[in-house]
């Protein structure tokens, strides 16, 4: 407990919190949905808003925040308008996002500090204009899911059926592109643009393994993302270690242990029934 009395891990359990839910609920609808690839590409794609903050002088989180949206629409616009793909949608936005921010950072006057840290995350170097902003997007995705459940619920299942039964769909598949894309902003500070995706997918994995509600999958996700995030906090403080890949590796490892229990609760089940 005495490791509370730095300012520093105050913040990163905040963002940890923070963290965590938006691993629960949107990563519940992107292991659902299978649109684990469209996170990624999102995610590397705002990479070219982190270049273009340091080139224009702002936050690179909200250069990260403009790029992901932009590319979240992009992505839903020419899978669904064009003959192309969404994969192949994806794979060119997140090449371009990627070479985007790499040509920006070598514009820029200086050196670019920090990014180490958004590439791979450091939830210790949150500061709290860090944590308003990831309080406000979390609040702003909370009050959409809130809102627009029944809507998501039936888009995750059977988007075919939820079409006939007079949802637009389209708009729907948008404004979740868009959630995901917010939630990336809310997770490149605590692991990065490459680990994000592990967090964001690993604790709705596991949760599908033990439940089928979807309410119940956000919850049981978002406890599991407390405790990995927490965990990881503190090993890394202890072992000086990175501490987004210490959340990702601490994650990964309770992925496996949950594949054994899912399969010895699958037996077991088997031989009560018969």
């Amino acid at each position: 407990m005495e490791i509370l009395q730095y300012g520093f891990m105050q913040r990163a359990l905040l963002a940890g919190i923070l963290v965590s839910i938006t691993c629960g609920v949107i990563g519940t609808y992107v292991v659902v949905r299978r649109m684990v690839f469209i996170s990624g590409g999102i995610s590397h794609s705002a990479f070219g808003g982190i270049g273009l903050g340091y080139l224009v002088g702002i936050d690179p989180v909200i250069g990260a925040m403009v790029f992901a949206i932009a590319s979240a629409l992009g992505i839903g616009a020419i899978s669904r308008r064009t003959r192309l793909s969404e994969d192949t949608a994806i794979g060119i936005l997140w090449a371009v996002g990627m070479a985007l921010g790499v040509i920006f950072i070598g514009l820029s006057s200086g050196f670019a500090p920090d990014l180490f840290g958004y590439l791979f995350g450091n939830i210790l170097a949150v500061s709290f204009s860090d944590l308003a902003l990831m309080l406000g997007v979390t609040m702003v995705m909370l009050v959409v899911v809130v809102v627009l459940f029944k809507e998501f619920l039936s888009l995750s299942f059977d988007e075919e059926f939820a079409r006939v039964s007079g949802v637009h769909t389209g708009w729907l598949y948008f404004t979740l592109v868009i959630l995901i894309a917010l939630s990336v902003v809310v997770l490149i500070r605590a692991v990065g643009i490459v680990l994000l995706i592990a967090l964001l997918t690993i604790p709705a994995a596991i949760s599908r393994q033990f439940v089928s509600s979807l309410g119940r999958m956000m919850l049981l996700s978002t406890v599991l993302s407390i405790v990995f995030v927490v965990c990881g906090l503190l090993l890394s403080y202890v072992l000086d270690l990175a501490s987004g890949a210490t959340i990702i590796l601490l994650s990964g490892v309770a992925f496996l242990v949950s594949l054994g229990l899912s399969r010895w609760r699958r037996r077991a089940l088997a031989a009560g029934a018969s």
